[in-house]
């Protein structure tokens, strides 16, 4: 297991966005988390990357090894900051020259499928799949051994959704990477998912095979959600 979640807990007030969550991430797995709007998918996302602070519970395993990737990258991305300013964040505690700050740069901007002489170039330059694949560049200088996509593909056109999809499954492969991917697009988590985890009202419900779960969902819910998220999708 490279991620072991127990008893997480996060209240507000008296919503209790994640309540008592536990579940284990294996290593090199696609694990997706789904739910509908609420049930606190989000919220356990931020609890794994540190940007909140857990009432109760434990994250062991890879933490300082994660890194994210959220759904507009629009709002993610400094638009008065420059691609080479916005990269240059994930050096931020590493000691590492200019020069093969550079080199690393352009060779990760290759890799997810940009040309490595748009780093003095702004946000607001590009289009929204080529600005996802700048905020999933800056993610993987980081060298996470786990990548978090919080509905990293939902804001963008069906096409670019498919093909940013692709990029992650290479990038999977050259890096050696977990994903915890959470969407409401079940059509694309049922061909992405080694496993799915079900949410509702802060507590994970379900969790088992991709394929178990939408050929023989054990919750009441879980059919619902897969019946009315198909049904809608036709």
């Amino acid at each position: 297991m490279i991620l072991e979640i127990s008893h997480l807990k996060k209240y507000f007030g008296s919503v209790h966005a994640v309540d008592d969550v536990t579940f284990s991430v294996v290593d090199g797995e696609n694990l997706c988390i789904i739910g509908e709007s609420g049930s606190g998918k989000s919220t356990l996302a931020k609890l794994m990357i540190g940007l909140l602070k857990a009432d109760q519970g434990q994250i062991q395993g890879e933490r300082n090894h994660i890194q994210m990737v959220f759904q507009d990258p629009c709002s993610s991305l400094d638009p008065l900051w420059t691609v080479r300013s916005i990269l240059r964040e994930a050096f931020y505690c590493q000691k590492i020259s200019s020069e093969a700050q550079l080199k690393a740069m352009q060779e990760i901007l290759q890799a997810v499928g940009l040309p490595g002489d748009i780093l003095n170039r702004f946000p607001h330059e590009f289009s929204g799949g080529e600005r996802q694949r700048i905020a999933i560049a800056r993610a993987l200088l980081a060298n996470p051994k786990i990548l978090i996509l919080d509905e990293a593909v939902s804001s963008l056109d069906i096409l670019v959704q498919k093909q940013i999809i692709d990029l992650l499954m290479d990038l999977k492969r050259e890096f050696n990477l977990t994903y915890i991917f959470i969407s409401h697009n079940l059509r694309i988590v049922k061909n992405f998912s080694d496993r799915i985890a079900v949410m509702r009202e802060g507590k994970m419900i379900e969790i088992g095979l991709g394929q178990d779960i939408f050929d023989r969902p054990g919750e009441l819910y879980t059919q619902q959600l897969l019946s009315a998220a198909f049904d809608y999708q036709v």
